[in-house]
């Protein structure tokens, strides 16, 4: 068909109005596609076939195999010239220099001297050991000889034929011929075989020590994934570290610089080991390294820890298996045995787990605590499971306030003798005056007679930051937040440390992205327990733990936030500690709301009933008789001191300078007269509640208005 394009034109008669042309266009067919040539096609099934994986998987194959035989070849040769030779104690000896162990360095050297004397005893007497193996084997020859023919001539005179003295001779010749027929049969196919053994031998040696090069290995080899720890990895990953000294010291060791390493133990889930640093190498050139040594590991930053034991110039690494600290730990104890109790003196809380896999528990006994961490990373969590095992001890007394008020502490109602719920100066003003009753109460503590035994008072403030940035000030002008001489909230904190232990009164605070606005020097240094979560600075875990904790190796601010929720670096005397550390990391059980109300109500239980204060807001005019019956709460019937005391703790303002008298003319003009008990004025909780039920409903409604 012709390349050139016809148009065929139509024209029939139009109508006047208009004309309509219709056009057709011929296309020419497409030209057929050449055929790609033979040639072509090959190369490209060559390159494909070349170049898929599977092709380069087979090569690495082939080639980490045959690889395997040198390797194992060189490794045999190796420890057969350091059998014969002295390269290994000159080796020991020039690792022991290097790393400045100068005792060390004189025992090998001694002991290089001692092989050496006895490798020349042995070749003197090579000089001799011709003539005398001649002469020894002429010696069992003749004696052998002798023995044949003794024992031939026994047979002699047993069977009266002289034949016989030959007998034993010929039998021993016999069995001699029989072997050497065996081994002319064996000889040819040992040879012919004897090679693909010695040469199964070496690629088994070069197979057990990975000896090829990193590309010729195996995928998950190559990528570190499951690759166990070793002494030759851990000593490749210091040499390549960075520091100058460091390096140079291990290169002067030679293969020995696993001298450096201490034995390397399983720990949970993954394993630890001390390194001995070379003298001119500095544990905080390694600290300061830690993330380009977990890579040289095959880790991530978070899967390494590295702590400073009590050796000098030692750090300890700990090491996790690939994948391990993502795994979640079981759940809390608290959650699975419902028959746990606790002992507030010599017990320990059930908290977690450390890296090594171990319950890690708390003694909380005459201890304040701070916990602190960025904002949703579990600080409220761990704060609140160490008061749930706690709450299992009757004998504690809490009092909670809760600066973020989403019922995160709502479990604590009828646990609690004190609950405060809410993020508003004004609950900021309530958690302040209860702290200062709790301060108080330590005073009272500390006046009676020496020898008292007092139950323990836990104080805890949840979201302590938004007391220390509280603006509002009082009628004496004295600001509720700040860290100043006259700041009402840390001054109250202050007096509990100093003195509090000694009487059992304790204040715990949870506190998020510490600094020194909300969280005073003070203050925190005030804290016998510090833990801390996932933090943004170096800085800050230095305010949350202090600076030994940090210096030592604790470092909150490496954690992942979001992806180490829960996880804490823990510094006090009363957690087990690994001898020489400061601190440790403890990844903290989760409880849950709904198993946090569970445990709270099996603490329940196990007292006499709670009445919680919920301190109401101030300026509403009061019922004292509905109140009277609020502080009751379900006891039957209570002193009218306490009664009093209650009401004040209650409400402050309304109640606070309430007598005897104001209670009684109350209770009289409701018909619920206070009566004796056992000797001591109570009151009685039914007629409380019979007096709210018969009194009429204008009255209560004027009350509350």
């Amino acid at each position: 068909m012709s390349d050139n394009v016809v148009h065929l034109h139509k024209d029939p008669e139009p109508p006047a109005e208009a004309a309509t042309v219709t056009t057709l266009t011929v296309v020419p067919d497409p030209a057929p596609p050449k055929p790609v040539p033979l040639w072509v096609r090959s190369g490209r099934a060559i390159r494909t076939a070349v170049t898929h994986e599977n092709t380069k998987t087979a090569a690495r194959a082939v080639a980490r195999h045959s690889i395997y035989v040198a390797g194992g070849a060189r490794i045999v040769a190796r420890r057969t010239w350091d059998g014969r030779t002295a390269a290994r104690y000159e080796r020991m000896l020039r690792a022991a220099e290097a790393a400045g162990n100068y005792e060390a360095a004189a025992e090998w050297e001694e002991r290089g001297q001692r092989y050496r004397e006895a490798r020349h005893r042995r070749r003197m007497d090579l000089l001799h050991s011709p003539l005398d193996a001649a002469k020894g084997a002429a010696v069992s020859a003749g004696m052998g000889i002798g023995g044949l023919v003794l024992l031939g001539v026994a047979m002699a005179i047993a069977t009266k034929d002289v034949t016989e003295v030959v007998t034993p001779l010929m039998a021993v010749i016999k069995f001699i011929n029989l072997m050497i027929t065996i081994v002319q049969v064996v000889w040819g196919p040992l040879i012919t075989i004897g090679p693909f053994l010695a040469l199964l031998a070496l690629w088994s040696v070069g197979a057990h020590q990975k000896a090829a090069p990193n590309w010729a290995l195996p995928v998950n080899i190559r990528n570190g994934e499951g690759e166990p720890i070793t002494p030759s990895i851990v000593v490749k990953a210091l040499r390549d570290l960075g520091v100058p000294a460091l390096r140079n010291a291990i290169k002067e060791m030679g293969d020995a610089g696993a001298s450096m390493l201490g034995p390397i133990r399983i720990a949970g889930c993954g394993v630890e080991v001390d390194v001995t640093l070379p003298s001119g190498v500095s544990t905080v050139e390694v600290q300061n390294r830690r993330r380009k040594l977990a890579e040289n590991l095959t880790r991530h930053e978070h899967e390494v820890f590295i702590t400073i034991p009590q050796a000098a110039r030692t750090v300890r690494l700990w090491i996790a298996d690939s994948g391990a600290l993502d795994e979640p730990i079981g759940p809390s104890p608290l959650v699975t045995d419902e028959t746990l109790t606790a002992d507030y003196a010599k017990g320990r809380a059930p908290w977690g787990q450390d890296l090594r896999g171990d319950a890690a528990a708390l003694s909380v006994y005459q201890r304040h605590l701070l916990i602190t961490g960025l904002s949703n990373q579990g600080k409220t969590a761990a704060l609140r499971s160490l008061a749930l095992w706690l709450a299992l001890d009757r004998s504690v007394e809490f009092w909670l306030g809760d600066l973020k008020g989403v019922g995160d502490w709502a479990m604590f109602d009828g646990l609690a003798t004190r609950l405060i719920q809410g993020p508003t100066d004004e609950h900021v003003i309530q958690v302040t005056e209860m702290a200062e009753d709790a301060v108080e109460e330590m005073n009272r503590r500390l006046q009676a007679p020496p020898g008292t035994e007092f139950p323990p008072l836990i104080v805890i403030v949840d979201e302590a930051q938004v007391a220390f940035m509280c603006p509002v000030k009082d009628e004496d002008k004295r600001p509720y937040g700040g860290s100043s001489s006259n700041s009402r909230y840390f001054m109250a904190a202050r007096k509990i440390h100093n003195q509090g232990r000694a009487v059992n009164v304790l204040l715990w605070q949870g506190t998020q992205d510490p600094t020194d606005q909300n969280l005073p020097k003070l203050v925190r240094e005030g804290a016998h327990t510090r833990a801390s979560l996932a933090l943004g600075t170096e800085s800050q875990a230095r305010m949350a733990l202090g600076d030994k904790a940090v210096d030592g190796g604790a470092a909150p601010n490496l954690l992942r936030p979001g992806l180490d929720k829960g996880t804490l670096v823990v510094a006090s005397d009363g957690i087990e500690i690994p001898k020489g550390q400061s601190s440790i990391t403890v990844r903290t059980h989760y409880i849950s709301t709904d198993d946090a109300k569970v445990i709270a109500d099996r603490a329940k239980a196990l007292r006499d009933g709670v009445t919680t204060l919920h301190v109401i807001e101030r300026g509403e005019k009061r019922d004292p008789l509905a109140d009277i019956a609020t502080v009751l709460g379900t006891d039957a019937r209570v002193r009218t001191q306490e009664v009093i005391t209650r009401l004040a703790a209650l409400n402050p303002d309304a109640y606070s300078g309430w007598s005897f008298i104001d209670l009684k003319r109350v209770l009289d003009d409701a018909g619920a007269e206070p009566y004796k008990s056992d000797g001591r004025m109570v009151v009685g909780r039914d007629r409380v509640h019979r007096a709210l039920a018969n009194r009429p409903e204008t009255d209560s409604a004027s009350a509350s208005e």
